[in-house]
């Protein structure tokens, strides 16, 4: 039997007060903006739904998951953010495509974070079909982008 793995125990979490002075931005990827899109949604709601103004959240959209790295590079250059969340979906094809793409975003966000300057949280789906991504952002096993913002949450505040 599948669970929802999004569930968490609210009160890990920072207060709201806290929170509610944080910046934090998501950089999600349209390719696969039916899987995204949902991830990034779940992600918004959990952020202010635990005391973050949605006014303090930007959405940074880019075309793939290769170029969620360069848009998290960006987004710490130019401002004051406390932890950036990566949402993209890369489903396997007939090709290695799939082994490029995953391996480069992976590389990419870590070594963005090895540089230790702003937590960089990997909420990128990568899965053998489309089913398993539909599971994945709010269907049978929750939403990875609520998961994206509870690591989130917790990392900024390390």
């Amino acid at each position: 039997m599948t669970t929802d793995l999004s569930k968490y125990d609210a009160n890990q979490l920072p207060s709201a007060d806290v929170l509610g002075r944080q910046r934090y931005a998501i950089v999600v990827a349209d390719w696969n903006h039916d899987i995204t899109y949902p991830m990034m949604l779940g992600a918004i709601e959990t952020l202010t739904k635990h005391g973050v103004s949605v006014d303090n959240i930007d959405v940074m959209h880019v075309p793939g998951t290769v170029e969620l790295t360069y848009g998290a590079a960006h987004i710490m250059k130019e401002e004051r953010i406390d932890a950036i969340m990566v949402i993209g979906c890369v489903i396997q094809g007939d090709t290695p495509h799939f082994d490029y793409v995953c391996q480069s975003v992976t590389q990419g966000v870590a070594m963005l974070n090895a540089q230790g300057k702003v937590p960089v949280i990997f909420s990128v789906l990568t899965v053998l079909n489309k089913q398993q991504a539909l599971d994945r952002c709010g269907g049978q096993l929750g939403n990875k982008g609520v998961e994206g913002a509870v690591t989130a949450m917790m990392m900024a505040n390390l």
